[in-house]
């Protein structure tokens, strides 16, 4: 298949252990074999897993070992998980949390490898996209929250119609 758009991620160090663990930690998610640097390069010698390819949540990425740089992942850009329950969201919220992630607000986590994901119920997303009163309380009842409480938006939203 040709991918004529594909997000790179850009690792330190230890591509493998990251690719492991999105595939552990996301459903609908693969790896493929790691590709060998064909030379020695600044973070690496030849033969050591330089780039992977692996499926997050059907999403094609790559997985770059890059080495020590300047700029770092940030919250500027960020990857939504849209989850079908509480049960989901804790499983993912929690096993980012169990690798060394750290909890943000409103959804937000950081995985240890300081990428930021949202783990976002879709009752909240389809709440938002109504609009009108039951967008705003769930938006509000959101608000205050650090890991999404499925109940709360739900009580929120029928409270709001």
């Amino acid at each position: 298949m040709d991918k004529k758009l594909r997000t790179v991620l850009w690792f330190e160090k230890d591509i493998e252990a990251a690719a492991r663990f999105y595939v552990e930690t996301f459903p609908d998610s693969s790896l493929s074999e790691p590709i060998p640097a064909p030379s020695d390069y600044p973070n690496g010698k030849e033969g050591d897993p330089i780039l992977i390819d692996l499926v997050i949540c059907g999403r094609d990425f790559q997985l770059l070992n890059g080495g020590e740089v300047d700029f770092k992942p940030s919250m500027a850009v960020s990857f939504m998980v849209e989850t079908a329950d509480q049960a989901e969201t804790d499983r993912i919220w929690d096993a980012i949390l169990a690798a060394g992630g750290s909890e943000v607000q409103c959804g937000w986590i950081t995985d240890p490898y300081g990428y930021s994901w949202q783990i976002t119920p879709r009752v909240l997303n389809e709440a938002l996209a109504a609009g009108g009163p039951q967008a705003k309380a769930a938006f509000e009842a959101m608000m205050p929250m650090v890991r999404i409480d499925l109940a709360t938006i739900e009580a929120a939203v029928e409270g709001a119609e």
